[in-house]
This record gives structure tokens, C-alpha cells and sequence, in this order.
């Protein structure tokens, strides 16, 4: 049971994430505020799922937002996993939603999750994964 809550590479979710996250900041010069990683293991379809979405958010933030900072808390509790991506940029319309937003609602779904993304033109914007536990 314990290879299939490992990412590739043996890692958990929290050590895949924070090498991510580490090489992200490094390659795009955006600064990373992690709040929180997963305590415990998490089911490898949802690890999946998580690193796709936080993948494209931050693609998202790299090419559309100015953010200097982005700030990451991904949990885990009794009522499941939620993500949280939020970025100090620019906002834009949600109603222009692109590929991007809906490949992140996809990997959520398929997860049996849902996703939604808030944003406020001039401060930035905030995705939230959510699966239920």
C-alpha cells in the first residue's frame, strides 16, 4: 500500500512538491511562500492530480500574472485535501478563463474534486482544489 501513496522516485507529495516548487522560484524568479505540505502520505491518483494542477497554476502565474510572490498551502484533514494556489499579479477577468483553468478543474475532477479560481483585478488571483475525504 505504501508505493501507491510515493510519487516517481519513491518521493512523497510533500518532497515532490517542495523540489518543484524549489526549482519553479529558481527558474522564473518568482518568489515561493509554502504554508503548508501534506503531513501524510496522500493516494498517488490524488498526488497526480494535485502536481497537474499545481503545475499549471504556476505556469499560469510564470506567464500571465507579473506576481512577484506565490504563495502554496496544499493540506490534508479528515474532510480531505485542499489546494491553494494564490498569486500577488495583476487578476484578470475570470470570464476569459483559458486551456489552462480548465485543465486544472479536469485534474481535479478526475480526482473527484472540484477546483475554482477567484480573482481581483490589481491583486491577483487564488486557486482552490478541493477533495473531499
Amino acid at each position: 500500500m505504501a508505493e501507491e501513496t510515493r510519487m516517481r522516485g519513491g518521493q512523497s507529495l510533500a518532497e515532490a512538491l517542495e523540489t518543484y516548487l524549489a526549482e519553479w522560484s529558481e527558474r522564473t524568479g518568482i518568489a515561493v511562500e509554502t504554508w503548508a505540505l501534506p503531513a501524510t502520505d496522500v493516494p498517488s491518483q490524488v498526488s497526480t492530480g494535485v502536481m497537474t494542477a499545481m503545475s499549471e497554476a504556476l505556469s499560469n502565474v510564470e506567464l500571465h500574472s507579473s506576481a512577484q510572490t506565490v504563495s502554496i498551502a496544499v493540506t490534508t484533514g479528515r474532510s480531505g485535501l485542499r489546494l491553494t494556489v494564490s498569486d500577488n499579479g495583476q487578476g484578470f477577468p475570470t470570464a476569459r478563463a483559458g486551456r489552462g483553468i480548465a485543465r486544472m478543474r479536469a485534474a481535479f475532477a478526475e480526482i473527484g474534486g472540484s477546483l475554482s479560481v477567484n480573482s481581483v483585478s490589481g491583486e491577483g488571483t487564488t486557486v482552490t482544489g478541493v477533495v473531499p475525504g
